[in-house]
């Protein structure tokens, strides 16, 4: 092995230890993964981990203001564009992120509105429906169409059944980001001072409120569901159990009263995450209405 593989390999590893180490859902997705595609969906994750460190209070946690966090995150982005054009970074997680974008195929067309909704936190505490959707494009369809890219590599699609499949990308990724700022909806607002859905208050927010946001959610949970079987088998298992599991927490959050929504974070417990991978693992594509069937629970799950 010459000094650019081992360099490679420990930049491959260091991007699976911040994503173990940030998320345990995404861990336990990315191992029904084909090691390949795992190691780039890892490494693409891993920065948008950084990045989401830097604006979401890491930075203010070392007594740093949101001037230095937007510095930051300038020099993020540029050492990101910058690896990817030469295919070397002195920073691991941009190192391993960077081949991955050259190997499969995508560049700034997908990192600048990323990095733009990065940027939006640092500066906007409440959105209109144009600024929530440029946001949640930047922030988690792209991420998604990232993934997609990577999931894809090496086949052969036509133009139909590549917009199915982007059009299935962007909405999972969507849903996911929607889901969070459901169950997150106060801590957003108390610690960070942020509203993201536009015209809903946290001080007012009602059941009929929450049914709206969630008939969204479903919507993009029926687009992502119906596009999985046309999925890569290195990827397809992994893609099922990600939905399998946001559709789930859509379910709870349903059943969970506005008032307490607000007030305790809506989880899936372990033997349901359980049950969910070991319908992935067999093979059986997620429903594609997520609204049905769960016992009764509170947000205490």
């Amino acid at each position: 092995m010459n000094r650019l593989s081992l360099y490679d390999q420990v930049a491959d590893e260091t991007a699976g230890v911040v994503i173990r180490r940030y998320s345990t859902s995404f861990g336990l997705a990315s191992r029904l993964l084909d090691p390949a595609v795992r190691q780039h969906v890892e490494n693409i994750y891993a920065l948008v981990r950084v990045a989401d460190e830097i604006v979401d209070g890491g930075v203010a946690e070392a007594g740093l203001d949101a001037v230095h966090a937007a510095r930051y995150l300038n020099e993020f982005e540029a050492e990101t564009n910058a690896a990817m054009a030469s295919g070397y970074s002195t920073n691991l997680v941009v190192h391993a992120f960077a081949r991955t974008a050259r190997e499969v195929g995508f560049g700034e067309e997908l990192t600048e509105p990323f990095f733009h909704s990065m940027r939006m936190d640092l500066t906007d505490t409440e959105h209109d429906q144009e600024s929530f959707d440029r946001y949640v494009y930047g922030s988690a369809e792209v991420v998604g169409l990232m993934c997609l890219r990577a999931f894809v590599q090496g086949m052969t699609i036509d133009d139909e059944q590549n917009a199915r499949l982007v059009a299935g990308a962007r909405a999972l990724g969507a849903a996911f980001q929607k889901v969070n700022f459901l169950r997150d909806l106060s801590a957003d607002f108390e610690t960070l001072g942020r509203s993201y859905f536009p015209g809903v208050s946290v001080g007012s927010f009602t059941e009929e409120d929450k049914v709206r946001l969630l008939d969204d959610i479903d919507a993009d949970l029926r687009t992502s569901a119906a596009v999985i079987p046309e999925l890569p088998k290195g990827s397809r298992r992994a893609v099922a159990l990600a939905q399998g599991l946001f559709a789930e927490l859509s379910v709870r959050l349903r059943r969970t009263p506005a008032s307490q929504l607000i007030r305790a974070r809506v989880r899936v417990p372990d033997p349901v995450k359980a049950r969910i991978a070991l319908g992935a693992l067999a093979g059986r594509t997620p429903r594609s209405h997520p609204a049905a069937a769960s016992p009764s629970i509170g947000a205490s799950s």
